[in-house]
């Protein structure tokens, strides 16, 4: 394990940008978002279950995840855009590596990466109806922490995922940062990006801590952004020894998390990010 868990901000948001507050909607999110939600979650599950009978690459029911959400965040009243000196129109597979704040961090992804991927996550999310229907058959990658083995297995099936030209999508810290600051990382996406000799390319996801953080009941608006930062070159890294991997990944998700959180667009490259993912 590498990295630490330094708080990145100073208690203003994520990374310590000027943030405004986020608006509390508890009855809205009962008795409207919430509902709909729910019932976006049913409507595109579904069509995504049916979808898998004849979808063999998966293609059509990735184009429903995205259109799942994009309706959620359209529901959740929370405008998202990507940031960052990176680049999303890369060829070739690559591990995408994010830090993880909330529950909507996957609908933020899936509604802003535009190309079919692979989410390798913790297996009890394949328990939860319909989406781990959906996860279950379009083939993401689930991850049994109970052994030494099984996490290896899951590691190796992602790297197998690599290979084969999937795009991987993964949160190092292993579960959601109840507070927003980054978590120490795992070696899992360093090993699985090694093993397929493929670049890892540092994500930061900001402002879903604000809009459901990990203990919240109900929605509270608030701007998203997925800064993205320059792939990582893997070569010259073995499995045997990750962790300077890790630490160098962890580094500039921290450093991309500080740049990007000014909600009001003063930080230095934020217009220049824009622009580069506005072609």
């Amino acid at each position: 394990m590498s990295g630490t868990g330094n708080d990145a901000g100073n208690g203003t948001g994520p990374g310590g940008g000027s943030a405004r507050k986020p608006r509390h909607l508890p009855w809205l999110t009962y008795l409207l978002l919430g509902p709909l939600i729910v019932i976006a979650t049913i409507v595109f599950g579904t069509m995504a279950m049916i979808a898998s009978l004849f979808d063999g690459h998966g293609g059509v029911q990735h184009r429903l995840a995205q259109a799942w959400a994009s309706t959620l965040l359209r529901f959740s009243l929370s405008p998202a855009e990507v940031v960052g000196p990176g680049t999303l129109k890369r060829d070739g597979p690559a591990v995408y590596a994010a830090n993880h704040l909330s529950y909507m961090d996957p609908p933020l992804l899936f509604s802003k990466l535009p190309f079919q991927f692979r989410i390798v996550a913790r297996s009890g999310l394949w328990k939860i109806p319909f989406i781990g229907w959906y996860l279950h058959r379009s083939g993401q990658i689930p991850v049994d922490s109970t052994s030494l083995r099984s996490s290896i297995a899951s590691m190796n099936e992602g790297a197998k995922a690599l290979k084969s030209g999937m795009p991987l999508v993964i949160f190092p810290e292993g579960g959601r940062s109840a507070d927003a600051t980054l978590q120490p990382f795992m070696n899992g996406p360093a090993y699985m990006a090694v093993k397929a000799g493929v670049p890892i390319v540092p994500m930061a996801i900001i402002g879903t801590h604000e809009l459901l953080p990990m203990h919240g009941n109900h929605l509270r608006p608030f701007p998203l952004r997925l800064a993205v930062g320059e792939e990582i070159d893997t070569s010259g890294y073995a499995t045997r020894n990750l962790d300077p991997l890790t630490a160098k990944l962890y580094a500039a998700i921290q450093d991309l998390q500080t740049r990007f959180a000014d909600r009001d667009g003063n930080e230095n490259g934020v217009e220049e990010g824009r622009m580069q993912h506005a072609e």
